[in-house]
């Protein structure tokens, strides 16, 4: 939301039990080593990106000859496929992403994989191609927001253990920019548990990205989790810098920081070159990422773009609220003035031609007999006014839990909970800061005639959310995942139910929790949908625990969709 994340101080952690920095799986001694770890992504019927890293011992030797390997068996007994000539090069920091161009595979088998340079053998990975005709069922795991201060990515051993996975969903937010300052985001947590961020300054240049990129894929439980199945990705912000839109962001200086455009091309150069998706096609933007995924008969996954190509710049309450002089002569919130920027028509998270092609797809897939219109989505969709703490809370409490916080944050906590007395949004950087936008996409919705199933990530915190448009007709549900190890802001306000507060009062809302860390595990069939959500104990220390959260049911009903249905 538009709290100064990174003020706020890593508000999670007191207490952790410190632990040794993370390293790469396989450290083989030797001229070259695979130090992090193998990945595939957007798997389609006959392939996949496969994706990994070679570290030379000496950077300067040259290009690093690779092969790929993959089999039906994990042994390698059965090799199908065999691609020799593959290049680590110095221009793509060393990393190796092969595409078999839809051969070699068949449709909805699973694969193992591995990669050879010389004598030195990779770990070896797991990928599944999407399914052709008749599909029974299909599991996806739904994930975002990993903050690698934050906390231990205890999520991703819980997926990568899970028996059944066909594929996992990443909503962005796979690395975070800043830097290893005491203040800095999650360096309270950062600094008791050792995970230090490298490079320890905000990365802005290209060696600055890339390292980012390689800590993170050092940790042994990402990489756990990329080897157990194919990975299907989206950026938000944080790949690039913090509430960025399609000119700038909130945490970009160009005074000290050089030009925007440039730092985002850099940043995206990074996420290509260090993630196992497919490159932009010719023509296409490289901020073009949006995509589809059929699913045999079963399910159609459009992965959407909400950051960088048609959003539009984010309003603030500190910025762009103004005050006029209320009836006791104090200044006032001229909360009317406000409503009317934000009900501005040019406001938008998707561009034009991006909403065309999401209608198309969504139309195309109903037209195929899909049952199930899934949209990969990076923020939340719902309705969510913030809480009047007035009507939970006495004075003297309200007071208690601003004087529990940071004292930087303090002002500003103080002044929302003020704003939220006239129902504004909790978050504006949501599909609720552009809500002429959102109307305009369910009216894509409508167009297409399908009820799709939204899912959400950004917010740190789970959701599970009944979307109604503007005349309170029912045209989406939606799923939110927690982060894997980012804070949100229910938790550094203490015992106050913040995710209880946000359902009691937002009809939209049919369950929210600030506290949880986790992830959502998806189980459809033709009839209905199982979402479960995954909560892990701990991500200060191992060993930890899992349990489900809350499960929920939606059926298939005369076209449309029935009630979300609690379960248990």
């Amino acid at each position: 939301m538009d709290m100064d994340r990174r003020s706020l101080l890593g508000l999670i952690g007191g207490g952790a039990v410190a632990l040794p920095a993370t390293q790469g799986l396989a450290q083989e001694q030797g001229p070259v080593a695979f130090m992090h770890g193998v990945a595939s992504g957007d798997p389609d019927r006959h392939s996949a990106i496969f994706w990994t890293r070679v570290t030379p011992r000496d950077a300067s030797s040259g290009d690093i000859e690779v092969r790929l390997e993959v089999a039906r068996d994990e042994g390698f007994a059965d090799i199908v496929r065999t691609s020799n000539g593959l290049r680590a090069r110095a221009e793509r920091d060393f990393t190796v992403k092969h595409d078999l161009d839809g051969q070699g595979l068949e449709p909805g088998q699973g694969y193992f994989y591995r990669f050879v340079a010389g004598e030195v053998v990779s770990p070896v990975g797991r990928v599944r191609t999407l399914p052709e005709g008749a599909t029974p069922d299909l599991s996806l795991a739904v994930v975002s927001c990993q903050l690698y201060p934050g906390g231990l990515f205890n999520a991703y051993d819980a997926i990568a253990k899970l028996e059944r996975l066909d594929a996992v969903v990443h909503l962005g937010d796979y690395i975070y920019e800043y830097g290893a300052e005491a203040d800095d985001y999650g360096m309270t947590t950062g600094a008791a548990l050792n995970r230090v961020p490298d490079p320890t300054h905000e990365i802005v240049s290209l060696e600055d990205y890339r390292r980012r990129h390689a800590q993170y894929k050092s940790d042994p439980d990402l990489q756990a989790a990329h080897a157990r199945a194919p990975f299907i990705c989206v950026w938000d912000d944080h790949e690039v810098t913090n509430d960025a839109w399609i000119s700038g962001a909130e945490n970009h200086q160009p005074e000290t920081e050089g030009d925007y455009a440039t730092r985002k091309a850099t940043a995206l150069r990074a996420y290509y070159e260090w993630m196992p998706i497919r490159e932009a096609g010719p023509g296409r933007l490289r901020e073009a990422i949006n995509r589809t995924f059929h699913f045999g008969n079963l399910a159609s996954l459009m992965m959407v773009e909400t950051r960088l190509s048609g959003r539009s710049e984010q309003l603030t309450y500190e910025k762009d609220l103004t005050f006029t002089v209320g009836p006791d002569g104090k200044p006032a919130p001229d909360v009317a003035a406000f409503r009317t920027r934000l009900a501005d028509p040019s406001r938008d998270l998707l561009d034009g031609p991006q909403r065309d092609w999401l209608g198309g797809e969504l139309a195309a897939s109903r037209a195929a007999g899909r049952p199930w219109q899934v949209l990969g989505n990076q923020v939340v969709t719902a309705r969510v006014a913030g809480p009047n703490l007035s009507q939970m809370a006495s004075p003297q409490q309200i007071a208690a839990m601003i004087g529990s916080l940071p004292e930087a944050v303090r002002p500003q906590v103080a002044q929302l909970i003020e704003l939220f007395k006239h129902g504004l949004p909790f978050n504006l950087d949501s599909w609720d800061g552009y809500p002429v936008g959102r109307e305009r996409l369910y009216q894509t919705f409508k167009a297409a005639g399908v009820t799709p199933v939204v899912l959400a990530g950004d917010s740190h915190a789970f959701w599970v959310n009944d979307l109604k448009d503007d005349a309170g007709e029912r045209r989406a549900v939606e799923f939110g995942t927690s982060a894997i190890s980012s804070p949100s802001p229910g938790d550094f306000l203490g015992a106050f139910p913040l995710g209880m507060a946000l359902t009691q009062i937002n009809p939209e809302v049919e369950l929210c929790d600030q506290k949880a860390k986790g992830f959502v595990l998806l189980k459809f069939t033709p009839q209905a949908l199982t979402a479960e959500l995954h909560a892990v104990s701990t991500i200060l220390a191992k060993p930890y625990e899992t349990r489900v959260l809350a499960t929920y049911r939606v059926a298939q009903a005369g076209g449309g969709l029935g009630p979300l249905e609690r379960q248990g």
